[in-house]
């Protein structure tokens, strides 16, 4: 923003000058007031990954608290991966995102994974209150695992239901994982040794938007997705079972900054109102919505939370 100049001559009085600058220093606060928007106390920042589930869930915390608060809402979504979503939120650049319990658990605390869905949340719970003053939310009710993903008809064609089955076949197939997948602790290293994965070629690394149209297009032959993506039934894409239980649990939470809630409980509360509201079938419904009709998240959204009472 530039400062607007009023020029004076150099024999004008003391008075005159001091009218000047008052008038300059007024129409400066008046833009500075219109250009800033509302102090940063009371504006809530809602961020998010770089998928469309997370897009849908941010779009959900932002017009619940629209809705039940009147705060103002930034959304600042697409922020990357966790790692990004992370530092945003310690350094108080976004007030809440949503996270994945078994994410949080093995991804950020580098801890190892916990098969109970309970315990996995409250030892998330605990340690997020404690190395980083974060509150974590109450869960929305669904558990978007990753979903090792075939073409149904290669399952139908070899008869694959499992990921042991596959384990004889992905020596001549190409795998698909995103970035996030390949470093973490749950992620490929541990997954391959598991099941004693070797595949055709280095897995190749792409934006997870990509990775079920690279599947289709016959690029890859095996991806790691989400359980929840409303595109497998679509494409025609087949989950193979866990069977040796790797993946923990992925339940869906609202990250929040303990400074948010206390300059605005109400914040948590309309938050808190989200518990258990979206089922595993219900999320996979928002994805499609999003990405198999190509409908606006808003409105998506604004419909969600209409049938839901909120």
């Amino acid at each position: 923003m530039k400062t607007p100049v009023i020029r004076t001559g150099a024999k004008r009085s003391g008075g005159t000058c001091f009218l000047i600058r008052s008038l300059m220093f007024a129409v400066l606060v008046g833009l500075l007031a219109v250009s800033c928007g509302p102090p940063r106390a009371n504006l809530i920042v809602i961020g998010s990954k770089n998928f469309t589930e997370q897009l849908i869930l941010g779009e959900i915390f932002a017009q619940q608290i629209e809705n039940k608060t009147g705060l103002p809402v930034e959304r600042r979504f697409y922020l990357a991966g966790t790692y990004i979503c992370q530092q945003a939120i310690l350094g108080g650049r976004i007030d809440i995102y949503p996270e994945y319990t078994g994410t949080a658990l093995t991804a950020v605390l580098k801890e190892n994974p916990l098969t109970g869905k309970q315990e996995s949340y409250a030892r998330v719970k605990s340690e997020y209150a404690k190395r980083f003053n974060l509150a974590v939310g109450t869960p929305l009710g669904f558990n978007d695992t990753f979903a090792i993903e075939i073409r149904g008809d290669d399952s139908r064609r070899l008869h694959l239901t499992t990921i042991s089955q596959a384990a004889a076949y992905t020596p001549q197939w190409r795998a698909g994982f995103g970035y996030e997948f390949m470093e973490r602790p749950d992620g490929y290293k541990g997954f391959a040794a598991t099941y004693g994965l070797h595949f055709a070629e280095a897995p190749r690394i792409m934006d997870l938007g990509l990775l079920t149209r690279a599947l289709t297009n016959h690029q890859v032959d095996l991806i790691a997705g989400n359980m929840t993506d409303g595109l497998i039934p679509a494409l025609d894409l087949y989950v193979l079972k866990d069977d040796r239980n790797y993946f923990p649990p992925y339940e869906a939470v609202p990250i929040i900054r303990q400074e948010t809630l206390a300059v605005h409980p109400e914040v948590g509360q309309a938050l808190d109102a989200l518990a258990g509201k979206i089922s595993d079938d219900e999320m996979r419904q928002l994805n499609y919505a999003v990405d198999g009709q190509h409908r606006d998240v808003k409105e998506v959204v604004r419909e969600f939370l209409h049938q839901k009472g909120l």
